[in-house]
């Protein structure tokens, strides 16, 4: 590991690059001018999860080379981590290394932190985890204000949420989000409030009803239901459907339904192949499907579902994966045209970049 140079010339550097790269392996598509979202060089990830490492009667942070050998190395200091994350890493482990209770067979510490100032510390053991060790978590929730949850094989033990509240500002508006341990959250909020933004200006005015899959926790559904009539938003993972029913409630939205299946499943149920049970409370008739959004997993779109994405007038997707990106869009270009393309940095200092990109049918 080598230490990351946090300058603004370097950032902007490291950003030009994959601006340049994203231009190059999208050239044959003739992109609209790309408008770029840049991160915070700083304190801009809300959520990390470290090792620890035990030598004779000291417990350090460290995460591990990338050569052969996978050596760890102490983590002092977390820059890019949030404010309130690096102030709670050096309290966590001054408890941890106070309190053998705390420390014994400890091997993991995640964090989970927020715009709003919540945090959510998670500690997993090799050792079962009983009454004590419940007695001193929950004397560090106090002494910290912050939730805890302990987890060893085969248990899970909450002091005393498995979530915090995110407050997220979209085109002026304000929104909550549940956000539960261990499921997936955009990790750079200042980016993702861009990332959303970018979304509800680019589908003003498209009207009729939207099909949304993958919608998670309704990070991306809650804003995009002011621009439509209704949204129909499909997702898998049982506990984010139950966090995008929380949100819904919680930002007062009523023009939303969350269907619990695969993108493959619905696309199965909109062609008539199959009936699904988890479909019965809705009914397909009622809507009038203009539009669909998209934020596939890194493997892209299936070919059965990039189909179905090419039904709709107008196609909104986000992707966490340019080189399948590129390969839909070989596709999806057969039949709609790209109006509008966007790159976001989520992740500084790596090589990855998320984007945007808006189509409207020929």
């Amino acid at each position: 590991m080598t230490p990351t140079d946090f300058s603004t010339a370097a950032y902007q550097e490291q950003l030009s690059r994959k601006l340049t790269k994203i231009q190059q392996d999208f050239a044959e598509f003739s992109l609209p001018e790309i408008s770029v979202f840049s991160s915070p060089e700083k304190h801009y990830r809300m959520r990390a999860e470290f090792r620890v490492w035990h030598q004779q009667e000291r417990t350090e942070y460290v995460m591990f080379t990338q050569d052969e050998f996978k050596r760890p190395y102490p983590i002092h200091e977390f820059p890019v981590g949030s404010a309130l994350m690096n102030q709670l890493m050096s309290q966590v482990l001054q408890a941890i290394n106070s309190d053998d209770l705390l420390r014994r067979k400890l091997y993991q510490v995640e964090f989970l932190t927020t715009q709003s100032g919540e945090a959510l510390v998670t500690l997993i053991y090799h050792k079962p985890l009983d009454e004590a060790w419940i007695a001193k978590a929950k004397s560090l929730k106090q002494e910290l204000g912050i939730d805890i949850i302990g987890r060893s094989r085969k248990q899970r033990l909450l002091v005393e949420r498995d979530h915090v509240i995110e407050r997220m500002t979209v085109a002026g508006r304000e929104y909550t989000y549940q956000q539960v341990e261990a499921s997936f959250t955009q990790p750079n909020a200042k980016v993702c409030e861009a990332m959303l933004s970018w979304a509800v200006e680019n589908s003003k005015g498209w009207s009729g009803d939207l099909l949304e899959l993958y919608c998670g926790n309704g990070n991306f559904t809650l804003p995009l239901s002011q621009n439509f009539g209704k949204v129909l938003a499909t997702e898998v993972s049982k506990t984010s459907v139950e966090s995008a029913q929380f949100n819904i409630a919680a930002n007062q939205i009523d023009n939303i339904q969350i269907a619990r299946m695969s993108s493959e499943e619905f696309s199965q149920a909109m062609d008539g192949v199959r009936e699904f049970n988890r479909l019965r409370h809705v009914n397909l008739a009622d809507y009038n499907f203009t539009s669909i959004f998209v934020d596939p997993p890194r493997a892209g779109l299936d070919p059965h579902t990039t189909s179905i994405a090419q039904r709709f007038d107008n196609i909104l997707y986000i992707s966490c994966n340019p080189d399948t990106l590129r390969d839909n869009l070989k596709t999806i270009t057969q039949t709609h045209s790209i109006k509008a393309f966007a790159i976001f940095d989520q992740f500084p200092y790596t090589h990855h970049v998320e984007c945007g990109v808006v189509l409207h049918k020929k």
